[in-house]
């Protein structure tokens, strides 16, 4: 077995800076293409279906490429470096064509190629860690990513915020500040890449490890028969989880494509077509507040462990989530803009346990020998809830919230109140957390 040296903080660093530019193009993602469809002329009811492209991206191309990287070896390009550098490509590329979408469907599928893109460097990037780090360092390569991930969502939102008060009118169809915000987001995407390439090598495989890479015949369904076996022998408290995912991720989705048009109807009493330069304030305003959770996400994230320890991660998970559902019930009824700062707080703190604590409730009565093709279903059960979203949230919003946005939000309110029940439902073995 090849030897994993010890690393010291700022060689762990260098790893994962990559992972600062992988997250400020999500970050964008989140906050700035939809208030680009609007800028388009898209009705909110085709909001949903425009955003079709996460999901499905990453229920097909996380699991595939990460089983195609398993097997990849190349004496000169290593094993998951080829997979991190072409997605950041592909974002980079995608990032800087943006802001020149001149319709509706050219955005949406600029959206597809770009999210191909960040899902093709995502998963080698974490398998990337693991291969580089031996058990003793690889918390802080996660809790790294971790950093990361804060930090250029953050500041994507941030852009939001920022772009607008410096870069003044429009070029196009768009405001000026689009464009800044994107073509940074390219540089960041290729450049942080870059440097965690150029600064970090991969480990080599062993003589016996190449032949095993070689002796493999399966293709690419040997992972697909793996997935499927696996999910016939998925233990029940998975399948509880899947059924909290359900609500959850559901929810997040709807506040995500409502929650600028939903401040600018709170606050600006404006929608994007009866006040464009009210909505670009408002879209403004809301990275800023979206940049807000993400800090508090970061800086909640290693609090929670320690109550998980005390209490239990089922509680820890069900506290948060009530959290954020009151958070986000609140959310359409502020009207003072400052406030939202202090709705938004319980999102972050929800949002720092749906990125952690759910995998400490399930991880226990996963065999390890089949921790990596779990890991993969629990993505699956995050994206299948988003899928479900985008085909029906559309309908729903349009004959029975009547297109408006702040209904979406207490919506998706009402949502998370129902995960918050299905997490105290959940039953699974005692969990021993153990002090470091």
């Amino acid at each position: 077995m090849a030897i994993k040296l010890k690393l010291n903080f700022w060689q762990i660093w260098n790893m994962n800076v990559g992972f600062f530019g992988i997250q400020y193009s999500f970050g964008l993602q989140q906050s700035a293409v939809n208030p680009i469809y609007d800028f388009l002329g898209a009705s909110p009811d085709e909001i949903p279906l425009l955003n079709l492209a996460g999901p499905v991206t990453g229920l097909l191309i996380q699991p595939l490429i990460g089983a195609m990287s398993d097997r990849t070896w190349h004496p000169r390009w290593g094993r998951r470096k080829p997979y991190f550098f072409v997605g950041a490509l592909l974002c980079s590329i995608c990032l800087l064509l943006f802001p020149y979408s001149s319709s509706l469907w050219m955005a949406a599928g600029l959206l597809w190629i770009l999210d191909a893109g960040n899902n093709t460097a995502m998963e080698p990037y974490r398998a990337f860690i693991a291969d580089k780090l031996d058990e003793e360092q690889q918390p802080i390569g996660f809790q790294m990513q971790s950093f990361f991930t804060g930090l250029g969502q953050t500041l994507a939102n941030l852009s939001l915020f920022i772009f607008p008060m410096i870069f003044i009118g429009k070029t196009g169809s768009l405001p000026t500040w689009v464009y800044a915000s994107f073509f940074l987001g390219a540089v960041c995407s290729i450049g942080s890449i870059w440097w965690s390439m150029k600064t970090t090598s991969e480990i080599p495989p062993t003589p016996e490890e190449l032949a095993v890479l070689k002796s493999h015949k399966g293709g690419l369904f040997e992972p697909l028969v793996e997935i499927f076996s696996a999910i016939g022998d998925m233990p029940r408290v998975m399948w509880q989880l899947a059924l909290v995912y359900l609500f959850q991720w559901y929810a997040l989705f709807c506040y995500w494509q409502n929650s600028s048009k939903s401040i600018a109807l709170s606050v600006w009493q404006a929608t994007p077509q009866s006040n464009p330069a009210a909505y670009e304030q408002a879209v403004s305003w809301t990275g800023l507040v979206n940049g807000w959770y993400n800090v508090v996400t970061f800086l909640t994230a290693f609090l929670l462990v320690g109550f998980a320890k005390r209490f239990s991660p089922k509680a820890v998970h069900a506290f948060c989530l009530l959290l954020a559902a009151l958070g986000f019930l609140a959310f359409p009824h502020i009207e003072n803009k400052n406030v939202l700062f202090f709705a938004i707080t319980g999102f972050g703190i929800g949002w720092a346990s749906m990125m952690g604590i759910p995998y400490l409730m399930v991880v226990h009565e996963i065999p390890k020998e089949r921790y990596g093709v779990y890991m993969g279903i629990i993505n699956m059960m995050i994206v299948i809830p988003m899928i479900i979203q985008n085909v029906t949230f559309g309908y729903i919003l349009k004959h029975f919230l009547h297109n408006d946005a702040r209904l979406a939000i207490t919506f998706a309110g009402v949502l998370l109140m129902c995960s918050v029940l299905c997490t105290l439902l959940i039953k699974s073995k005692p969990t021993v957390l153990k002090d470091n």
